[in-house]
């Protein structure tokens, strides 16, 4: 019978879902605090994890964090507010297997559990090859991907760097994996690393490798992912979160082709093509001197700017109509379409989280859907209520982030006392991110 760890600080919410769950013949034990979970994890080791993101020494996030970092092969499952969507995908770019939204629909949760018990997810920390886990994507009409597929077929069959822009859910994996299957280098290793799962220790270990004794730990000899994707392509997400000293070797890495291993005496040459994508500012962080301005260049010598989806309009029935498909074939549903409702909504809403969100919306409403049309009574009622913001005023407010992210993080580590767990709660930020921002603005 297969063990799952349910995180629930409600009592009736958590005793609801243990009884549905027990129910479908698995064995359910609770916690209700990220302390108690870590001790329910080490002795008793769950298949699955099934936590709440509000908890009341932490969130859902650092559970995760924790749990990715210690123990990988055990899949995650948030469970979240429809209005914390921001929250939910900033989890899946961190390692969850999937995220579902209260009220929770009892054949989602089902349909959910069984899938991830069927193995681990990629973790984008290691190399991917390129039927691995991401966003899927199809080609869109509107003018703004007609432009994007033009710069595809202009860059690929160069060595050019390339530098991929986009908000998260935008599909910046799949634009590097669409740009690698159609170059030189196509039947070469597509390795993908998330730079913001690196820590500042092991980031020089994990990129360009270690020699068995180099440090405490390297108990044996370890090949980097610069050289397992050597001959192909490397692909850096967030690349903005990398440290100054990895910045560093990373473009000696670009300039002169070769690495060098932790502890190694000599180099190793490779061959290896870059492509990099980050949803920071990168060129605003070179000119504050946040990220190196050299190494900017190196990686900028071709640039993709991925446009939200809310900017791409006559886009979204086709990428609805795509992920109708999908679900029926995965939940065996025989869903066709949506009414002018909810192509309406569709059509009205923001999507902060964009590919991914819209298919994690789809997917929901084709499980729930009981005849051949998706109507909206099927969407989550935060959706159905969601009155649209101004965009200049999201935009300005992003700025000003930007601007002030510096002095902001500063205030709220010295309100708290640098209470690390306190500080990434109030900045909505998860510790690693916390921890790759102090050390790049020197908050130490």
């Amino acid at each position: 019978m297969q063990k799952i760890l349910l995180i629930e600080d409600d009592i009736t919410y958590s005793r609801i879902i243990r009884n549905f769950l027990e129910k479908n013949n698995f064995q359910v034990q609770s916690a209700n605090s990220i302390s108690q979970a870590m001790q329910l994890i080490q002795s008793n080791w769950p298949n699955l994890i099934i936590t709440d993101y509000r908890l009341p020494d932490g969130t859902g996030l650092e559970l995760l964090e924790q749990s990715t970092k210690n123990n990988p092969e055990i899949n995650v499952i948030l469970i979240t507010n429809y209005s914390d969507i921001r929250i939910a995908v900033k989890a899946m770019k961190m390692g969850a297997f999937e995220y579902i939204t209260k009220p929770i629909s009892p054949d989602e949760l089902l349909v959910t559990v069984n899938e991830s018990l069927k193995g681990p997810v990629n973790s984008k920390s290691t190399p991917t090859n390129l039927e691995s886990k991401g966003p899927d994507y199809v080609k869109g009409k509107s003018h703004n991907a007609t432009k994007m597929e033009e710069f595809i077929s202009l860059v690929a069959p160069t060595d050019l760097s390339v530098l991929i822009l986009g908000e998260t859910g935008t599909g910046k994996e799949y634009i590097a994996k669409k740009i690698h299957q159609n170059s030189n280098r196509r039947d070469k290793p597509f390795v993908a690393i998330d730079c913001g799962a690196l820590s500042s220790e092991l980031a020089g270990s994990e990129l360009f490798g270690h020699i068995k004794g180099s440090f405490t730990g390297a108990l044996d000899n370890k090949t980097g992912h610069f050289e397992q994707a050597n001959g192909g392509t490397i692909f850096l997400d967030e690349v903005g979160n990398l440290g100054y000293e990895i910045q560093i070797k990373l473009l000696r890495a670009i300039e002169e082709r070769k690495i060098r291993k932790i502890g190694a005496n000599k180099e190793t040459d490779i061959d290896v093509r870059i492509i990099a994508a980050t949803n920071d500012e990168l060129k605003s962080g070179s000119q504050d001197g946040n990220f190196r301005e050299d190494l900017y260049h190196r990686l900028n010598e071709f640039t993709i700017d991925l446009q939200p989806l809310r900017n791409r309009k006559e886009d979204i029935k086709l990428f609805t109509t795509h992920f109708i498909h999908q679900s029926n074939l995965k939940l065996a549903r025989n869903v066709s379409d949506i009414d002018a409702e909810v192509e309406r909504i569709f059509m009205e809403y923001s999507w902060p989280g964009n590919l991914r969100e819209l298919k994690n919306i789809v997917r929901r409403a084709v499980l729930l859907c009981k005849n051949k049309i998706i109507t909206k009574d099927l969407l989550p009622q935060d959706l159905l209520e969601y009155k649209q913001e101004s965009e200049t005023n999201v935009f300005d407010y992003k700025n000003n982030l930007v601007i002030q992210e510096k002095e902001m993080i500063d205030k709220v580590l010295k309100e708290v006392r640098f209470n690390k767990s306190k500080a990434s709660q109030l900045l909505g930020m998860d510790r690693k991110t916390l921890y790759n921002k102090m050390e790049k603005y020197g908050l130490k």
